[in-house]
């Protein structure tokens, strides 16, 4: 029976530490999303800055955890990618090593989000000398995305903008219009809503390419 009780008391422990620590990954999300997409840009940076913040609270109340290391590194390459500058580098240097980190503790963490993320970085991150870009790479993180999350808004979109890049606009499309398909996330409406917008953008620009 004591046996019993220590193990209840554990079981019960690791839950509330989950889900306080989902609390707090949640809030992240929405202000990011609200960074992201509704943040004029003379306030993005300053917003970028509070997060990042946020976010290492969290890393530092849940250090071995893989989500806030995922969170940080998507703040941080969002930064990168919004307010750029000489920092942006440096930037999305950090956000691969979080994201190497977060996948040595639970590489299925946020249904694949460490190789969306991953996979996003090194298509869009310049090559050497300047940077770690590299395609190849980056269709091998990108497709372990889709084996994990098939039907994600996310694991689609990243794709089919990577499909583009490599010039595979009727491929791409498939994706992308996969990722508007996708079922919506009760909890993160506005980046859902910010997704798609960039989503159809995509799909607009693989159109022209294909009409020529």
């Amino acid at each position: 029976m004591l046996r019993l009780l220590t193990i209840s008391l554990l079981l019960y422990g690791s839950l509330c530490v989950a889900s306080d620590m989902d609390k707090a990954i949640a809030q992240l999300q929405k202000d990011w999303a609200m960074a992201n997409y509704q943040t004029d840009a003379a306030n993005t940076e300053q917003a970028f800055e509070n997060l990042t913040k946020s976010a290492e609270k969290i890393i530092s109340d849940y250090p071995n955890k893989a989500e806030p290391l995922i969170w940080k590194a998507i703040i941080v390459s969002s930064d990168a990618g919004k307010n750029g500058g000489l920092s942006a580098l440096s930037k999305v240097k950090r956000a691969r090593e979080l994201l190497l980190k977060a996948e040595t503790i639970n590489p299925q963490a946020l249904n694949g989000s460490i190789y969306t993320s991953l996979g996003s970085l090194y298509y869009l991150v310049p090559g050497w000398p300047l940077g770690y870009g590299d395609h190849a790479i980056a269709k091998k993180y990108l497709q372990k995305a889709l084996q994990l999350n098939p039907e994600g808004i996310d694991s689609n979109y990243f794709y089919g903008d990577y499909l583009i890049e490599e010039g595979q606009y009727q491929m791409a499309l498939t994706y992308l219009n996969k990722a508007l398909k996708a079922k919506p996330r009760s909890n993160r409406p506005l980046a859902d809503q910010g997704r798609r917008n960039e989503i159809r953008e995509k799909i607009e620009k693989a159109q022209a390419y294909l009409k020529g």
